[in-house]
């Protein structure tokens, strides 16, 4: 929920900053969304491993699946 919240917050600052101004240039590189979708995943996965070490293994499978689909997304989103 918190990466939500800050991609929307960075989108709407961004929406605002370009009125009135014309390209000069290169846009500077936003890291949010690696950094962002790069610490959900780290997140999952250390859950993922935490519920190995406690013996849910149905549940822990879960969490690596989805900890692989994030980690291909920040991969995805890298600039």
């Amino acid at each position: 929920m918190l990466v939500v919240i800050v991609l929307a917050v960075r989108g709407l600052g961004r929406r605002d900053a370009d009125s009135g101004q014309t390209a000069t240039g290169v846009p500077p590189l936003d890291w949010a969304p690696v950094l962002g979708f790069g610490a959900l995943a780290l997140a999952v996965g250390v859950t993922a491993v935490v519920l190995l070490r406690i013996g849910h293994r149905a549940l822990a499978a879960s969490q690596l699946t989805l900890c692989v689909v994030l980690a291909v997304h920040t991969l995805g989103s890298w600039p």
